[in-house]
């Protein structure tokens, strides 16, 4: 039994991939063959739900449980993929043979996605399912508008607004694509070009190990898009590599994680929830791209100038030149790797063509390459062990994505979603869009502890981004607006699931290494507030609204850096000085959202925060220069005591 579980287990997991490119490159029209999306869409549905059954087995004595299941499950979405087209016209009759394999395929993907995801996601697609089951005996203003239980189970289980809706077939044409070209630079080492990479630009300077770190995740973040994935793959390289050159380990945590985490934000490959963005607000990928770069840079610059200032305060230096290869051989060890980013990101903005192809064609070329450089001596098994891992991550994604569907189905058909959208709208009439925007970023740092971002963007794209542009918010500003505290659950304890990893590589306290994320990444909990009354930091404005904007917000990026370092003033406490430089960062940084990028108002705050950044280092330099002083002149007293000298003669000079 255990041979056969293992048998399904990895023919599910690799069939997944190769039939969502065999979809993408549009094989079957090729062929003749008359199979819409919402089939393919299933069948890969059904897979994903028997891998996830067979992936987590109830015991290993019975196994045949999890056999049954897995095929149970499986047959249900293949069913619906079989019928699709009879359906079309006999759904509106609810027959047995329709709403039965419907209820069986809903519980089964239920049972996987809790089998591979945890409880907590599980548990409100549960809450959710019950209320759109029994809604209308909830009391007040949310009492659902409840169908008959047969008409809710086939809305659910074959109608395009339920679970084989948007996101599964997004994640299926889109999303995979750029899974295959992640791995296409995995097999081609780009995890080790980057580091090396990050290694030669910045390894040798302060803090060397530290921005590596930041380097290294942001580009390996954006591949990945997932958080944890980011930080277990670059944390067991850069973590050990921080503690040794003297980064406390709650620190060295704390910027893996925060790090890590804006990989998922990090242009031109973002992660799975960029593209269904990019559908729901029906434009094209590389304008998603385009408004999260000036963003993402600021995310990263603030995270760089905060390391570099906690480096400064420790005293670390860099790693010695000898210990890591220099740019030129980085590159020409990894030069493909480049070729096929520049052939991606030229058919992404150049081209109309399809993302997912873009992907698919930059991954050919990418193996290509590759194949030429190693003399086409491929290893045959590590070829399979990277299907057969591809698989192993699309299938939780399906299984979040189907359960996306569920959530999103039911909030309309019960008309909860209309009823909160209302409620919010009265908020926002009483008392202001910033309470509304507060809200929102309470719920979705809650609603994300514990689940993926892209399931709780849905969920809040659903509810509350409907609200949002109706008060006057650009549809985009609205959307990286709630992606980003989405994002930002993330490192947010209680819960913190990115910085919990990163605190048990390093070995740190989780709690400490939490709020120490928080810090690092504030600027991800202000600039969404920012760009929603000033979208010119979405590239959504004039070039001058938009320059305007971009430098006022570095200049208070790096007010920030100064708040992580000691007061330069002998009568200021460290603490005061800290949180002062850290509000003067924020006002700074505000000043664009409430005066407007083009302000004068903006321009006065802008150059008072710049001159008190030139003030503060003018101080830290004198600062540096008595400390330097002093130190030489114990070193003279010092010497001069060994040769019977005295103190005196520092300054009269020594007696003849």
């Amino acid at each position: 039994m255990k041979k056969l579980e293992s048998i399904i287990l990895t023919a599910a997991l690799v069939s997944m991939p190769v039939l969502s490119v065999v979809w993408v490159l549009n094989l079957p029209q090729t062929f003749g063959m008359p199979i819409v999306t919402q089939q393919v869409v299933a069948v890969i549905l059904g897979l994903s739900v028997a891998a996830g059954l067979l992936a987590h087995p109830y015991s290993p004595r019975h196994l045949w449980i999890d056999v049954i299941l897995a095929l149970a499950g499986a047959a249900a979405w293949f069913w619906y993929a079989y019928n699709f087209k009879p359906w079309m016209v006999t759904m509106a009759f609810r027959t047995p043979d329709i709403w039965g394999p419907g209820l069986i395929g809903l519980l089964l993907l239920a049972e996987a996605l809790r089998k591979s995801m945890g409880l907590i996601i599980a548990a409100l697609v549960w809450v959710i399912t019950a209320y759109g089951f029994f809604g209308d005996a909830v009391p007040g203003m949310l009492q659902a508008s409840v169908f008959a239980p047969t008409r809710t189970i086939i809305y659910l289980y074959a109608d395009s607004n339920g679970v084989p809706g948007l996101v599964v077939t997004v994640i299926v044409t889109l999303v995979v694509p750029f899974m295959i070209f992640g791995k296409a630079m995995e097999i081609a080492n780009g995890m080790t070009f980057f580091n090396n990479l990050a290694l030669a630009a910045v390894g040798h300077r302060r803090g060397g190990p530290a921005k590596v770190s930041v380097v290294a995740s942001g580009f390996f973040g954006m591949m990945s898009g997932s958080t944890v994935a980011n930080i277990m793959s670059t944390g067991i390289f850069t973590i050990p590599m921080m503690v040794k050159t003297g980064m406390k380990r709650v620190q060295a945590a704390a910027i893996e994680a925060t790090a890590s985490n804006g990989g998922q934000v990090a242009p031109p490959i973002m992660g799975a929830t960029a593209f269904i963005m990019a559908e729901v607000l029906q434009v094209p990928y590389s304008e998603i791209v385009i408004a999260a770069s000036i963003p993402a840079f600021l995310y990263f610059l603030t995270l760089f100038f905060k390391v570099d200032a906690m480096a400064y305060k420790n005293n670390q230096k860099g790693l010695d030149r000898s210990e890591f290869p220099t740019i030129r051989e980085t590159l020409r060890d990894g030069w493909e790797i480049l070729i096929s980013l520049g052939v991606l990101m030229y058919l992404l903005f150049m081209t109309n063509a399809n993302p997912g192809h873009c992907a698919l064609i930059a991954s050919g070329v990418m193996i290509a390459v590759n194949a030429v450089k190693i003399r086409f001596r491929f290893d045959l098994n590590e070829l399979w062990n990277a299907l057969v891992n591809l698989g192993r991550e699309l299938g939780p994604l399906m299984l979040i994505g189907g359960a996306a569907g569920v959530i999103i189905g039911l909030l309309n058909s019960t008309g909860f979603a209309f009823q909160l959208s209302l409620a919010l709208t009265h908020i926002a009439s009483a008392y202001g869009l910033m309470a509304l925007l507060v809200l929102s970023a309470l719920v979705a740092i809650v609603l994300g502890m514990g689940m993926p971002t892209a399931a709780v963007y849905i969920v809040l794209v659903t509810v509350v981004a409907p609200t949002m542009t109706k008060l006057g918010v650009e549809p985009i500003a609205a959307h990286m607006f709630l992606l980003y505290f989405g994002l930002m659950s993330m490192v947010t304890p209680p819960i913190a699931i990115g910085s919990i990893v990163a605190a048990r590589l390093a070995q740190a306290n989780m709690w400490t290494t939490g709020f120490l994320s928080m810090r690092l990444g504030i600027v991800a909990y202000i600039l969404p507030f920012v760009w929603v009354y000033n979208p010119a930091l979405l590239m959504q404005g004039t070039p001058m609204e938009i320059a305007v904007t971009l430098f006022n917000t570095v200049v208070a990026s790096y007010l920030l850096k100064l708040s992580m370092l000691r007061s330069p003033y002998s009568g200021v406490p460290n603490w005061l000085y800290e949180a002062a430089m850290m509000v003067a960062g924020l006002a700074v940084m505000a000043a664009t959202a409430v005066f407007g990028g083009m302000g004068i108002w903006t321009v006065i705050v802008t150059a008072g925060g710049l001159a008190l950044a030139a003030l503060i280092l003018w101080c830290n330099h004198l600062k540096a220069g008595v400390v330097a002083t002093r130190s030489h002149s114990v070193t003279q007293i010092s010497g001069l005591s060994q040769y019977g000298g005295t103190p005196s003669d520092i300054i009269d000079g020594p007696k003849p």
